[in-house]
């Protein structure tokens, strides 16, 4: 594995960029079928967990997916995770004004976070769990997830995914290109694949869903794949 950044070089991206990040439209551009994503993890965990009290946002940004979720089920108590302090002070101003119950916000990096058992009826990470290194890391946050959850609560995933063929991920790789190319051209492709590069670590989607089946998930589901990128996620018996 080349040198990736660390987890203060990505806070501080991430940092300087909330602006962004608080319109889906701009901060998830670079992401294909993002506001698809979006509506379909939203609309999903208002038919499985319409009853749901306690939501969990790991990488929560500006709170683009709390948010949703709390037009289709107001009044959520909401817990944000993210590692910007200036991305999670937003997220805490829109997710209040919005509605929410009890907001609690977590500045640190999910690896670190000690998740309480059987506390959330759902859990959602949008495009961060791509900064998890290693296989043992990837481990670790699956079972943590599945503790934390109720029984019948959902975990739900969106995010850049590679594929395990190499003509596959070839090909994938280069339909998005085509997009990023398409929405600004050849420079904001190349940007965008260079922070790709020097960041992310990113897992096949088959990984992750054979990982979600060995810590405990009973039921499984993909909502959405397209090119590099999938929405997909489990349920807890």
């Amino acid at each position: 594995m080349s040198i990736k950044s660390t987890v203060e070089e990505i806070r501080e991206r991430f940092d300087n960029d909330v602006e962004r990040f608080s319109n889906l439209e701009t901060g998830q551009s670079a992401t294909i079928d993002s506001p698809l994503s979006l509506e379909l993890v939203a609309r999903t965990v208002a038919t499985l967990n319409k009853d749901a009290s306690d939501v969990l946002d790991i990488g929560c940004g500006a709170g683009n997916y709390t948010l949703r979720l709390l037009q289709e089920l107001p009044g959520l108590n909401c817990t944000l995770v993210d590692l910007s302090a200036p991305m999670l002070q937003r997220a805490n101003t829109r997710v209040t004004a919005a509605g929410a119950g009890a907001v609690t916000t977590i500045q640190q990096d999910i690896r670190e976070v000690e998740l309480a058992e059987n506390s959330y009826d759902v859990v959602v990470a949008a495009a961060t769990l791509h900064h998890l290194r290693t296989d043992p890391e990837w481990e670790a946050v699956f079972a943590s997830v599945y503790r934390a959850l109720k029984p019948g609560g959902s975990f739900w995933i969106t995010d850049l995914i590679e594929h395990s063929i190499a003509v596959v991920q070839t090909l994938m790789w280069e339909r998005y290109g085509e997009y990023l190319t398409s929405l600004k051209g050849t420079e904001y492709r190349d940007h965008v694949w260079a922070y790709i590069a020097k960041e992310d670590t990113p897992k096949p989607l088959i990984y992750q869903l054979d990982l979600l089946r060995k810590v405990g998930f009973a039921k499984i589901e993909v909502l959405h794949k397209n090119s590099c990128f999938a929405c997909f996620g489990g349920i807890k018996a």
